[in-house]
């Protein structure tokens, strides 16, 4: 089972994930979606495609911009389709 965790609060909890460069990305029903507040920043990577941001808001602390999904990954990412990754302190593991 793989946990993604910050400020001493479970994110996520699957075994499940998919591991690309390094990074497990989540189902998104594994994530608590109580946890994540929609931002409006983006990111582009050259065989991804369009990546949007999530904040985490745990006990009444923010965390911007820490989980990131492509909502239409290319072709080569088809994988990561629905699934959710973090970093910015988030543990993983």
């Amino acid at each position: 089972m793989v946990q993604a965790r910050w400020n001493g609060r479970v994110i996520a909890d699957s075994d499940a994930t998919v591991v690309v460069e390094g990074n497990h990305y989540f189902p998104a029903d594994s994530v608590d979606a109580a946890l994540l507040r929609p931002s409006a920043t983006t990111s582009g990577c050259p065989w991804k495609g369009t990546a949007h941001y999530h904040s985490l808001i745990v006990d009444g602390q923010e965390n911007r911009d820490a989980a990131w999904y492509y909502p239409e990954p290319k072709d080569a990412a088809a994988q990561i389709k629905g699934r959710i990754a973090f970093w910015k302190g988030v543990v993983v593991g």
